[in-house]
């Protein structure tokens, strides 16, 4: 499927590349040509991608905090894939701290950044 899903993701990019920056839909086709990068394994090329499109979520769209966190837990995950836990341990530390005051600690989304950041924890040889 890495092949289909980044000829489609490149497809969907150069569709809308031409709006203003500003325009959801020509931010949205980064994040989904980022996401075809990391489904080709393609992590070297995704990671910048992947920043851009939080960049300019932040930047356009700082009240979907929902999208912001998603956007970091990937971001996150290409860092572990890397081999750079010591900065995926940065990121899901602060993905967590602002998923539990979003939702609670019982939370299924919350829970799963949890488990995450004990993987980095691990990774790093921290216990907390």
């Amino acid at each position: 499927h890495g092949p289909v899903v980044l000829a489609l993701g490149w497809a969907c990019w150069k569709t809308y590349v031409g709006r203003s920056e500003t325009n959801w839909t020509r931010c949205k086709s980064l994040g989904i040509i980022g996401n075809a990068f990391c489904v080709s394994s393609a992590h070297e090329e995704a990671l910048p991608v992947l920043k851009v499109y939080l960049a300019l979520i932040r930047r356009y769209w700082p009240h979907d905090e929902n999208n912001i966190l998603n956007v970091q837990t990937n971001i996150s995950n290409i860092l572990s894939r890397l081999g750079r836990p010591d900065e995926t341990l940065v990121i899901r530390r602060e993905i967590f701290a602002r998923r539990v005051a979003m939702r609670g600690v019982s939370d299924e989304t919350t829970i799963s950044n949890g488990y995450n950041l004990s993987i980095s924890l691990n990774e790093v040889g921290l216990r907390e």
